[in-house]
């Protein structure tokens, strides 16, 4: 019994470690929004550098809020300055946060929200052209200022195996 144990123990270890390697977290980091309430002039940056440009990446934006939000989604420009460029590109987009049907369609503990919004199309794969270091900054551009309920706001990249 004793051998069957020892043997089985670590075969089954490596049988859960192994779908856990289908990504790879490489960079997460998330900024408060002061008094919850995103003013449009605050415009978190997240710098992280790119080594590996032969793999897929896959790019979140990580937001989080209270049932006190007042909308079904958020409109946030998000900026990016590449390795030795000084020119910075900016894409819009319309983040979905609820349904009428769902509700929110983030992760609840009581009163609070997270959401991990992919900003690749699914099924479709993003590669960094260069390696080096990048810098992509968030601005809200609600008509609500400040953008009231928003706790915090973030960035997650990751490297897929």
């Amino acid at each position: 019994m004793k051998i069957l144990f020892r043997t089985l123990l670590p075969l089954l270890a490596v049988s859960l470690f192994i779908p856990a390697c289908q990504t790879i977290e490489l960079y997460e980091k998330s900024v408060t929004i002061p008094g919850h309430a995103w003013d449009k002039n605050y415009k978190p940056s997240f710098n992280f550098t790119i080594k590996d440009t032969a793999v897929p990446y896959k790019l979140y934006v990580v937001l989080r809020h209270t049932d006190q939000y007042n909308y079904n989604n958020i409109y946030v420009n998000i900026t990016t300055q590449q390795p030795g460029q000084d020119s910075s590109r900016t894409g819009r987009y319309d983040l979905t946060l609820a349904t009428n049907e769902k509700g929110w369609l983030g992760s609840g503990m009581d009163d609070i929200y997270e959401h991990r919004i992919l900003l690749t199309p699914a099924g479709q794969e993003f590669y960094f052209r260069k390696t080096g270091d990048y810098t992509f900054t968030i601005e809200q551009i609600m008509r609500e200022n400040p953008l009231q309920h928003v706790m915090n706001v973030g960035l997650r990249l990751e490297k897929k195996q």
